[in-house]
């Protein structure tokens, strides 16, 4: 019997419109309805995501930054951990001295020090994972992130890592040079303490080794009195391994990565087809079948 969903956002959740479709929306309140629990997983920072559930009428709870945090359905933090300011130093020279992109996600907000380079970013990896969706549609979405507030531009990151209260969520990595990504990801794996992964082909997540989506989960439905054997989990990329690893019913996305369709239970359709409102229908008659 499931009695929790968790499901990422960017590939699973969300079409290439970056839009939870209206028959995914009618599935979730079905479940919730139901009394079983829903809660996203994602590599995004809270802002971010109430940004796009604001479009919607769904409420639920949220792992937000990889696992960095825990919210309720209110927003209220549940649960954080992140890097301090003397290691978030040192990844961040690392990652200036390859002069490679990234974004700061802290507790109080995501920064950049760069507003050119994160709007190429951006496009340019969008575009390559949605080829279907034109460059003036991404364009505008990448600037709307600024404009919105939702990441904040600096001239650098010394009075963030020197604050006495320092709480690094995440570094987000892009590049469209997948071997320069392998090269800063194995230096960094060189500093203990650290979870390196990858929500694209295009990108690095870099957090504290305890903020994982897997980590919180379990977290999670231990505070419900859920077991993970009747949790669900639904994602597509790297990021999404730690949670598809315990559950008892994991599922891959058909635009999944193959190790993520390999490691999983179930694959279901594309992000772009409903795949996880398909997989939720179908997983929950057969039981309903079966029982």
């Amino acid at each position: 019997m499931i009695k929790c969903i968790a499901s990422d956002m960017d590939g699973t959740l969300l079409n290439a419109n970056q839009e939870i479709s209206q028959v995914t929306e009618e599935v979730i309140h079905s479940v919730q309805e139901k009394g079983i629990e829903f809660i996203i997983a994602t590599g995004r920072a809270y802002n971010e995501v109430k940004f796009v559930f604001e479009q919607t009428g769904i409420r639920c709870p949220a792992i937000c930054v990889n696992g960095g945090e825990i919210r309720d359905k209110d927003g209220k933090v549940l649960f954080s951990i992140g890097l301090d300011g003397v290691t978030s130093a040192n990844i961040s020279q690392v990652l200036e001295e390859f002069n490679i992109y990234f974004e700061l996600y802290t507790d109080k907000g995501t920064y950049t020090t760069e507003y050119e380079g994160g709007i190429k970013a951006i496009v340019d990896i969008y575009h390559t994972a949605n080829p279907s969706v034109s460059i003036e549609e991404i364009q505008k979405f990448a600037e709307d992130r600024f404009n919105q507030r939702l990441i904040k531009l600096v001239d650098d990151f010394d009075a963030i890592f020197t604050a006495p209260d320092c709480k690094v969520y995440k570094f987000l990595v892009f590049s469209m040079d997948e071997q320069l990504l392998l090269d800063v990801s194995e230096r960094l794996n060189q500093i203990d303490g650290l979870e390196v992964t990858s929500s694209g082909r295009n990108n690095l997540e870099i957090m504290h080794k305890d903020a994982q989506k897997g980590i919180a989960l379990k977290k999670y439905v231990e505070s419900k009195g859920i077991s993970l054997a009747d949790t669900m989990a639904l994602g597509d990329n790297y990021n999404d391994l730690s949670m598809l690893n315990i559950v008892g019913h994991s599922v891959a996305m058909g635009n999944a990565e193959q190790p993520i369709k390999d490691a999983s239970r179930y694959e279901t359709d594309t992000n772009d087809d409903d795949g996880v409102a398909n997989a939720i229908v179908k997983i929950l008659d057969n039981m309903e079948v079966s029982q």
